[in-house]
């Protein structure tokens, strides 16, 4: 093969990418993607690392909080100073149920097992959590995480029973969202970082723009607490995305969904 042809194949590749990106999801001010930062688990490390660093560099995220955590009552004033600031709080149910019959969950304990609990029992206890939230911040619509990413309490689906009660819903663990032409609100998935650096928590969010698409985090705890991330790479990924806004729309994962449904 000639390289004239070669080149002629080259460009007419390249040409179909832009053509490709151009004629992808339209992002708020001509941004290429969508990163939805989220904390799940109502940890300490959030409060005390991740917020202060978020405010710092004009960032919005989503906290999702374990309703009976005893450090929602006990640092309540601080939750709430973080909606005043224009955070979103969500629903991550009252006891972080999970199924305990999946592998590797032998922390799960007995009364937290969802295997034992029924779907209409679950979803009356998240209802409840919906009306706590609403006494923390006097929002009226929420969107929500499924613990562990489970999707059946008592062997039945329990999330379809939801779709009335949230804008959406993080439903799985997964990756980039691939598509946007095919993409649910209401089975959202997570990348859930551990360990990772802060390359490679950028990487994700460059893979995203390529695809013109959207990536959705869920951090656990921040230089401390459980399945962490160091605070070094959480901050090197905010510090990218505050230099970088022209690029990537980084809001609350309700906002996100909002902007997607009037799209759609």
């Amino acid at each position: 093969m000639s390289r004239r042809i070669i080149y002629a194949l080259l460009c007419s590749v390249i040409a179909s990418s832009v053509n490709t990106v151009q004629a992808g999801f339209a992002w708020p001010n001509g941004a290429k993607a969508a990163v939805s930062l989220a904390y799940d688990d109502t940890l300490a490390s959030q409060l005390d690392t991740a917020l202060p660093a978020l405010n710092a560099h004009g960032l919005k995220a989503s906290f999702y909080l374990q309703l009976a955590s005893p450090l929602l009552t006990i640092r309540l004033s601080d939750w709430r100073a973080a909606a005043r600031q224009g955070h979103e709080l969500g629903n991550h149910t009252l006891f972080h149920q999970c199924s305990a019959s999946k592998p590797g969950r032998d922390w799960v304990a007995a009364e937290n097992d969802l295997d034992k609990l029924s779907a209409q029992q679950l979803v009356q206890q998240i209802r409840l959590g919906n009306s706590m939230l609403f006494a923390i911040d006097g929002e009226t619509e929420r969107t929500f995480t499924a613990p562990c990413g489970d999707a059946l309490a008592g062997g039945q689906p329990y999330l379809p029973l939801l779709v009335n009660d949230f804008v959406g819903i993080k439903a799985k663990i997964g990756g980039i969202v691939a598509d946007m032409a095919q993409f649910d609100v209401y089975s959202v998935p997570v990348i859930a970082p551990v360990g990772s650096s802060g390359a490679e928590l950028i990487d994700l969010v460059k893979q995203a723009a390529q695809r013109g698409t959207m990536v959705n985090f869920t951090f656990h705890g921040i230089g401390g607490d459980h399945l962490s991330v160091s605070d070094q790479a959480h901050e090197e990924l905010l510090a990218y995305l505050a230099a970088n806004r022209d690029i990537y729309w980084t809001d609350t994962f309700i906002n996100i969904v909002r902007y997607v449904k009037a799209s759609q």
